[in-house]
C-alpha cells in the first residue's frame, strides 16, 4: 500500500472529524465522560482494529484517549489510516 502525499491527506481531514495530521500520523484525542468510558472506547476500538489488521497507537491519559494512526511498515499514513479513522469515529462517535 502506498504512502499518501501530504496533499491527499489534507484532502481526506475536512471527511474525519475531529482528526489532524501532525508529526507524521493521523491524531485524534477524545475526552470521555469518565475514565472508564474512555477504557470502554479503547477496548471497542481495539476489537475492531484486531479484526481489520491495523492497529493504533492509543495513549490513555485519564479521561482522554489519543488516537495516532500511520502504517508504520509503510512509513507513513496509508489508505488503510484514513479507512481506520473512519471507522474509529464510527465508533467513539463525534468530536466533543
Amino acid at each position: 500500500m502506498a504512502v499518501l502525499t501530504d496533499e491527499q491527506v489534507d484532502a481526506a481531514l475536512p471527511d474525519l472529524d475531529g482528526w489532524e495530521r501532525a508529526d507524521g500520523v493521523l491524531r485524534r484525542s477524545v475526552k470521555f465522560p469518565s475514565f472508564m468510558a474512555g477504557i470502554d472506547a479503547v477496548r471497542r476500538v481495539a476489537e475492531h482494529a484486531e479484526a481489520k489488521n491495523h492497529h493504533p497507537d492509543i495513549d490513555i491519559r485519564w479521561r482522554t484517549v489519543t488516537f495516532m494512526l500511520v502504517t508504520h511498515a509503510e512509513g507513513g499514513i496509508t489508505q488503510n489510516d484514513i479507512a481506520m479513522a473512519r471507522d474509529i469515529n464510527a465508533i467513539v462517535g463525534k468530536p466533543g
